[in-house]
């Protein structure tokens, strides 16, 4: 072989060896990814997106409700439960899992509709087809002085309204009386409007309470279930309004929440309230907004949780009792339900 052969043998090695892989569409990454969304102007809470990118067979959007979907086409559309500030991802996938994403935030206002009341208008005991009753001392480890009985004496409804009656006598141990209703097993829901018309009772060491627990709390447990205290007032505090979550972390002495000050809590009616979403749980009374706290996907507020109606006596929270209570009476008008 002469030096001219060998030279141009040895280019075209070169050459060959120079030359960049060819790299096909598919292993590139998705593209120009573009996320258009598109708010129904009914109030409905319906939401179209369209996603869009070069080189994607897939796309997953996020919605921010703690809910997701896959799409090949990249058109969906999504419902939204609740009104809120909502921020949605959609993540594009190439043939070989390359990905690109895109965020984009959203602002959507839902009409809810009343899908659940009690109203209190058939006199005698409370429906037995809304509530059922704990019974028991001892208020579930909150060292509390009542007895939680299934009496009219303790809970019935007349003029309207239910009372919900804290008495002092002695009864199976206890020196007070009292009754916890509850919606278990009969109502229950997920996301919406809960708001209760109520007049608090009178005297030192009274502990009503409006407020919900987690469905699954037979096979959780509190406070796995999660616990949504949509008022709490105390004899001892009076006028002082208290709106709280429990949940793994933050339970007891270190449960999320906040407070406000109203007047004639005792002697009049007030509207206690709670707005919860995939997002946001806020608590208001007469409308008036006085905590929020953040709602996410790996919190135990993504479930039904059912209603509860009582008045505790004493306990951690309750605080002393006034040795001359005789009887106090938290009188509730109505509990609504939106959605």
């Amino acid at each position: 072989m002469n030096k001219l052969t060998i030279l141009f043998v040895f280019l075209i090695l070169a050459a060959i060896s120079c030359k960049k892989p060819d790299t096909s569409a598919e292993d590139l990454p998705p593209a120009n990814l573009t996320l258009v969304s598109e708010v129904s102007t009914d109030s409905s809470g319906s939401v179209s997106f369209t996603a869009s990118a070069t080189n994607a067979k897939m796309y997953t959007f996020d919605y921010g409700d703690s809910k997701t979907e896959i799409s090949v086409t990249g058109k969906v559309t999504h419902h939204y439960s609740a009104s809120g500030v909502y921020t949605v991802t959609v993540v594009a996938k190439s043939a070989t899992s390359k990905t690109s994403s895109k965020t984009t935030v959203i602002t959507v206002a839902v009409v809810q509709g009343l899908v659940w009341s009690e109203e209190f208008d058939t006199p005698g005991a409370p429906s037995a087809a809304n509530w059922g009753y704990d019974t028991g001392a001892g208020g579930w480890g909150n060292n509390e002085a009542e007895y939680y009985t299934t009496r009219t004496d303790n809970a019935n409804v007349s003029g309207g309204t239910l009372k919900i009656v804290l008495k002092k006598e002695s009864y199976s141990g206890s020196s007070y009386t009292s009754a916890r209703l509850l919606s278990k097993g009969k109502f229950s829901f997920s996301y919406g409007t809960i708001k209760v018309r109520a007049k608090m009772p009178v005297g030192g060491g009274t502990w009503p309470a409006i407020w919900m627990l987690g469905d699954n709390i037979s096979s959780a447990g509190w406070p796995a279930c999660g616990e949504i205290d949509i008022m709490e007032h105390l004899g001892n505090q009076v006028n002082k309004i208290y709106g709280t979550l429990h949940y793994p972390g933050h339970y007891g002495g270190t449960a999320e929440g906040g407070s406000t000050t109203i007047t004639n809590a005792t002697t009049e009616f007030h509207i206690y309230s709670c707005e919860w979403s995939p997002t946001t749980i806020k608590f208001f009374v007469d409308g008036n907004l006085y905590y929020s706290h953040g709602n996410t996907a790996d919190l135990p507020f993504n479930q039904k949780f059912f209603i509860i109606l009582n008045i505790a006596m004493g306990g951690n929270f309750g605080g002393n009792i006034d040795p001359d209570f005789t009887s106090g009476t938290m009188e509730v008008d109505y509990v609504r339900v939106y959605q």
